[in-house]
């Protein structure tokens, strides 16, 4: 089968660049056919790490573990690759001693080979669910031991992957170590085809507390939450903007000093949520417009249209709502980061991909699910309403996260001998 996948790509690889964003982008073509890296100087002997996540969150599954290999061995050098552009972007900001931080290349040996040849990786550490065959195949054949941080298979994706399971199982056979979140995802990865003796259950890397610590919010920012509560819905998927603005014009009638801060999941959407927010007759502010320290708390309401701040200004909340999670098939995004900021935490229902911490913060009272504007409405007013209750269910919730640390650790501990066992 993987003689079949390599086969297809040749014919494919003029559509696969095409959809990769690489249409009439000289650099991210260069970077989707593995010419954008230069040779690695590293000294010899010296650890050389290729890191790859799909996008923002999954980068924030390899912040850590970089950000401790790094420092641990001076002499290391590190190359991070994401799928996506945002992805590349946030590597930049949170990894910044990595050498270079790249577009991945496509999951086909001619784009391989040349990326492989100028990293010369020892080490190949894939983020969660990335599952491409020729990474694990190619980067083998490189010479390269290979580890899955953070691993993860929902029970979705599962279903999916089983229609691949020969595939990804030839790939599977050259991972040194699969270091999965939990006995779930490791169950998965074994009905995959991962050996067993090879899986090690360390946790997730992203609930370490001092790796969740928020970065100082710019001036202009905080001087909009600045003397009233504010209401954050994170990470919002269509649909999910229209159910914070309505929840938020309910709220506002009991709360007339609350402001809203929507931060949609892709960028691209703000002009979506800008003409939602303003068909509701709300005042608002870009965040790309505040500039300054001086931001008078007239708008109502913040469209959060900038990369690397949803994470500071959960920590101003007062309640969070976390999307991905009110629309079927989406699973969630992560509710870790107000949680960790002892803010109450609002899901979806659909929160599959997310759900050992959403049942840790449920069990724990610091989280509710909600389906609807109504919900919405009636579940942060209790809090909103209730500043004790509100403060009890934030601690909550960061002992919740607390208590599901270690990740980092584990990974470090697993992750040294495969670092020592290189050349």
């Amino acid at each position: 089968m993987l003689r079949l996948y390599n086969a297809m790509w040749y014919p494919a690889l003029p559509f696969a660049l095409a959809l990769s964003g690489a249409r009439g982008d000289a650099e991210a073509r260069r970077a989707r056919l593995g010419l954008a890296c230069s040779a690695n100087g590293a000294a010899p002997g010296a650890p050389r790490i290729w890191a790859h996540a799909a996008s923002v969150g999954e980068v924030g599954a390899l912040r850590a573990v970089l950000a401790a290999l790094l420092d641990e061995l001076p002499q290391a050098s590190a190359v991070v690759t994401t799928m996506t552009a945002a992805g590349r972007d946030a590597a930049r900001r949170s990894i910044p001693a990595a050498r270079a931080h790249l577009l991945a290349p496509l999951d086909c040996r001619r784009a391989l080979e040349p990326f492989l040849a100028a990293v010369r990786p020892t080490l190949v550490l894939i983020a969660e669910t990335e599952l491409w065959p020729n990474y694990f195949v190619e980067s083998h054949a490189a010479g390269a031991r290979i580890a899955i941080v953070n691993g993860r298979v929902s029970e979705r994706a599962l279903a999916r992957y089983r229609y691949v399971r020969p595939l990804l199982a030839a790939a599977l056979a050259y991972a040194d170590l699969v270091l999965a979140q939990s006995e779930e995802d490791a169950c998965r990865f074994r009905t995959l085809g991962a050996a067993a003796d090879r899986i090690r259950v360390t946790g997730n890397t992203k609930l370490d507390l001092p790796s969740l610590t928020p970065p100082a919010l710019r001036p202009a920012l905080a001087a909009f939450a600045y003397g009233r509560p504010l209401v954050v819905a994170g990470s919002t998927a269509p649909g999910e903007d229209q159910i914070a603005v309505d929840a938020y014009l309910e709220l506002r009638a009991r709360f007339p000093t609350l402001a809203l801060a929507i931060a949609p999941r892709h960028l691209e959407r703000t002009s979506e949520v800008e003409r939602i927010v303003a068909r509701a007759g709300l005042s608002y502010v870009k965040a790309s417009a505040l500039k300054g320290a001086d931001t008078i708390n007239t708008p109502s309401a913040l469209v959060l249209d900038t990369m690397g701040e949803l994470r500071a200004l959960y920590a101003l909340a007062a309640v969070a709502f976390v999307g991905g999670s009110l629309v079927r098939g989406r699973g969630g995004q992560s509710p870790v980061e107000p949680a960790a900021a002892a803010v109450p935490v609002m899901l979806g229902p659909f929160h599959d991909n997310q759900r050992a911490i959403a049942d840790a913060l449920l069990k724990a009272q610091a989280a509710a699910v909600v389906r609807d504007a109504a919900e919405f409405a009636r579940v942060a007013a209790a809090w909103l309403g209730d500043e004790a209750a509100r403060r009890a269910a934030g601690d909550r919730a960061r002992a919740a996260v607390e208590r599901m640390g270690g990740g980092l650790c584990a990974t470090l501990a697993h992750l040294r001998p495969l670092l020592g066992a290189t050349t």
